[in-house]
């Protein structure tokens, strides 16, 4: 009976898996309409700090900040020397993030490590005993490995390398900041180091300290939204942020959301001209490969828009999963 029952299922998310990839390019669609935000209520700040948390193995689930999913905070590219400055129609959002001299600034693909410390700040918020630490302490090889990352020489360099970015990279933004209180050149993280023990070169424990600005954001009630640890398995940067876009908006539900590309071009603060943009989304769309959600392309009026919805196909996988941890 058990076997019948995971066969069945096999066979289903195949079928639909072969049906969502069958993506129709161009057609008619209705506008959908906008979900109202919701409102957050953030927890008192000028709570007394506990000493550094020590974070043990199973790092997961992992953890986006709504906030900085909404603007472009980090660069798509791994290279990027230009600024990244962006400014809402309204005036009231400014974001302008600089890199410090010898440095990119801080990408898409350095953002995984704030997954992970989101991630586990949000476990100690869940326990409810006190608000985490500014600074988290992690195994450094259990961090790469919640990072799908090989444990060697060149994935440690590379950590190493991601944590300066995230720490030299220079923000200047309204966002957590209308009254200014946090001043232009704060970065993401504070500071970051570990200590190696003598007997034991792999167990070394990585301090990371968020910078006061992203460690109110993440304290905020409500701040942080559980990501799909697929997301670090993702290799192209222009599809991590159509993830997180996703992610924000549609959320659970099945209605779908709605973007133009202009809008997505804005959003995602790509270098790029909007016409190479465009033709690099349009492939990712094609692709329709990113965790959790499908994409479609369409043309209404003479524009193109691109519609994201919660896919069949993952919500399957997930109940099958449950279903197999129930009874095997």
């Amino acid at each position: 009976m058990r076997s019948f029952l995971a066969s069945f299922f096999e066979k289903i998310t195949k079928r639909l898996r072969e049906k969502e990839q069958k993506t129709i390019p161009f057609e008619e669609e209705k506008v959908l309409e906008p979900l109202p935000s919701k409102v957050k209520k953030t927890r008192k700040k000028n709570i007394t700090e506990k000493k550094t948390e020590i974070i043990p193995s199973s790092i997961n689930p992992i953890r986006d900040v709504i906030d900085l999913m909404e603007f472009p905070f980090v660069a798509l590219s791994k290279k990027r020397r230009n600024p990244l400055i962006y400014e809402s129609a309204d005036g009231t959002r400014k974001v302008k993030i600089t890199r410090h001299t010898g440095h990119f600034l801080a990408s898409i693909y350095d953002w995984d490590i704030i997954l992970v410390v989101a991630g586990k700040m949000q476990e100690i918020i869940n326990k409810g005993s006190d608000i985490p630490h500014r600074t988290i302490t992690i195994p450094r090889h259990e961090l790469l490995k919640a990072l799908h990352k090989q444990v060697g020489k060149k994935e440690q360099k590379d950590l190493e390398k991601s944590l300066d970015r995230l720490q030299l990279t220079g923000i200047s933004t309204t966002v957590n900041n209308k009254d200014y209180r946090h001043r232009a050149g704060f970065g993401f993280v504070d500071s970051w180091g570990y200590k190696e023990r003598k007997n034991d070169r792999e167990a070394q424990n990585i301090h990371i300290t968020l910078s006061q600005w992203l460690y109110e954001l993440c304290c905020a009630q409500g701040a942080l939204l559980k990501a799909n640890v697929s997301y670090f398995d993702i290799t192209s940067g222009l599809k991590k942020f159509l993830y997180r876009t996703a992610r924000k908006h549609v959320g659970n539900n099945e209605d779908g959301w709605e973007f133009s590309i202009e809008k997505l071009y804005e959003k995602s603060g790509s270098e790029s001209s909007l016409k190479l943009f465009k033709s690099k989304l349009k492939t990712a769309v094609s692709d329709n490969s990113i965790p959790d959600y499908s994409m479609k392309w369409i043309e209404k009026n003479g524009k193109s828009f691109v519609i994201f919805k919660k896919s069949k196909i993952h919500e399957i996988d997930r109940k099958i999963e449950e279903f197999n941890k129930k009874i095997f």
